[in-house]
């Protein structure tokens, strides 16, 4: 691997986050879609509604109120739940925020084709109910959608020093990696059995491992014993 290749595979990890980086946001993001999509038709079960006050009951301006917005939240909660990459991340936060604005603004702006109450209805019950009925169908729960998703935008954005370490290891095993032998082949920098056994000198004679070689001129240990007697006779 090349040093323009290492640089590469480390501008690339600078995406990798850890998982659990916006696990948290994406659950909660996830619980507060589904609540946004389903209370206007299970909340007549309880008496907590917006009119029509009857149950499973479907209309235009739950479509687009509360349905939409909802799955739309879930499906940014999902994207910060999974996802291990920078950019992924930022853009399932993005997506929730939308989705918590609309939430707000929403039966605001549907009064813009539906009249004076707009397509979200008029909640139903005393002046506290009511209030909050408001909160938890529309006003409220946008602003803590909002308020989650901005917060796990922001938050996959940061680099941490965790993150560094993370982009440094993860590209020291990729260059390890790259430089590692394939099996069954050789490295190139270790000396063959030949050469070691040449730089090394013969290690065996006679055929057995460790002997002692022979000196040039010596004879067996008796007759040179014999013949130096004889010579100082």
């Amino acid at each position: 691997m090349t040093d323009h290749d290492t640089r590469r595979g480390r501008r690339g990890g600078v995406m990798r986050i850890p998982r659990t980086r916006g696990a948290l946001s994406g659950f909660l993001l996830i619980i507060l879609g589904v609540w946004g999509a389903l209370i206007p038709f299970i909340g007549p079960y309880f008496n907590y509604a917006y009119t029509p006050d009857s149950t499973w009951t479907w209309t235009t301006g739950r479509l687009w109120l509360e349905v939409v917005p909802g799955v739309v939240a879930v499906v940014g909660g999902l994207i910060l739940l999974t996802t291990a990459n920078r950019a992924s991340a930022v853009f399932g936060g993005w997506l929730a925020s939308v989705a918590g604005a609309w939430f707000v603004v929403g039966p605001v702006v549907s009064r813009l084709w539906g009249g004076d109450a707009g397509d979200a209805g008029t909640p139903v019950g005393g002046n506290k109910r009511q209030v909050i009925e408001q909160l938890g169908f529309f006003s409220g729960l946008g602003v803590v959608i909002l308020f989650l998703a901005a917060h796990a935008a922001g938050r996959v954005t940061v680099r941490s020093v965790r993150d560094l370490e993370a982009v440094e290891r993860h590209s020291d095993e990729e260059l390890f990696a790259a430089h590692e032998p394939r099996g069954g082949e050789a490295r190139r920098d270790e000396p063959s059995r030949t050469e070691r056994e040449t730089d090394a000198g013969p290690t065996t004679v006679g055929g057995r491992s460790g002997a002692t070689p022979v000196v040039e001129g010596e004879g067996r240990s008796g007759s040179t014993g014999g013949s130096s007697s004889r010579e100082h006779r």
